[in-house]
């Protein structure tokens, strides 16, 4: 039987790359002058927590976390592109967040929302027809916003580092010595992908709106913004479970349009930015075996 590895993590930063562990986490970025700068620190005790093993529960708890987490290495990593030294935590990093996400909710949910009321109350539509044409706007504003984005030169190379963090995992799920040439030589997509829980989470909310029988518009705003933590966990078992039967043939067919969409997410990447990647990854790693080596002792 095949050893049973870690679920490790991590997403691209600007002009670097987050690698997540069990107990550790470490960002390595390439600074202004050249040279590769890591930061590294332990997780957070909600990792560690009897209900992250929870179904469901663990998804909304570590899917909350992870944003704060992404949110504030972000700005790390902005901060060492422009040499400051400012810090965000406490509260400006719950508003920043705050303002991301009412956006993102804003935009993907509560105007589908919109447009699925107005099919239904204006042309005449049954609500199911109208639930289903709000899906496909949903899913249409995805695809068509990461579309968009990744016209833009900066956004670019933020891909080109997410394609370099996957290879990477991929190349140490394989295990394969993590050099330049091993790791370019694997797969930009990987099943764990948050790009992939995207796509699940949209598809999940078509089926689940869908189904939904009339009600006034402020009770349909209403359910979306209520339903959505548990949208959210659903599509994170889904991905779990997908990411642990992923050499079962079934699972290889039904995550395909999930790793299609990661091609729109994903670059290939430059030698100098697979460094990066393997870096952050063996700062992580290293911290990881450090841990569990005092743990055993």
């Amino acid at each position: 039987m095949k050893e049973k590895l870690p679920t490790y993590g991590g997403q691209a930063v600007i002009e670097g790359v987050l690698m997540r562990g069990t107990r550790h986490v470490a960002m390595a970025m390439r600074a202004p002058n050249g040279e590769i700068v890591i930061h590294q620190e332990a997780l957070g005790g909600v990792y560690k927590a009897g209900w992250m093993k929870a179904p469901f529960l663990r998804g909304v708890i570590g899917l909350w976390d992870a944003l704060i987490l992404g949110t504030r290495f972000l700005t790390i990593s902005a901060n060492t592109q422009s040499g400051e030294e400012e810090k965000l935590e406490g509260a400006p990093l719950y508003a920043t967040l705050a303002i991301s996400l009412l956006g993102g909710v804003a935009l993907f949910f509560l105007l589908p929302a919109g447009a699925g009321h107005l099919v239904e109350q204006f042309l005449g539509w049954k609500t199911f027809s109208a639930n289903l044409v709000e899906g496909f706007i949903r899913l249409a504003l995805l695809i068509g916003y990461i579309w968009a984005i990744g016209f833009m030169p900066d956004i670019r190379r933020v891909f080109q580092y997410h394609g370099a963090e996957h290879k990477t995992i991929n190349a140490f799920e394989a295990g394969l010595e993590l050099t330049p040439e091993n790791v370019a030589a694997r797969s930009l997509q990987h099943p764990r992908c948050g790009t992939s829980f995207l796509l699940a989470l949209v598809v999940v909310s078509i089926l689940v709106f869908t189904l939904l029988g009339p009600m006034p518009s402020w009770l349909r705003y209403t359910s979306r913004l209520v339903l959505l933590p548990l949208l959210a966990a659903v599509a994170y078992e889904y991905i779990r479970f997908i990411a642990t039967h992923i050499e079962s043939r079934f699972c290889q067919l039904i995550i395909k349009p999930n790793l299609a969409l990661q091609r729109l997410t994903t670059r290939e990447p430059s030698r100098d930015q697979l460094e990066v990647a393997i870096a952050a990854f063996n700062a992580m790693y290293e911290q990881e075996l450090a841990d569990t080596t005092a743990t055993v002792k």
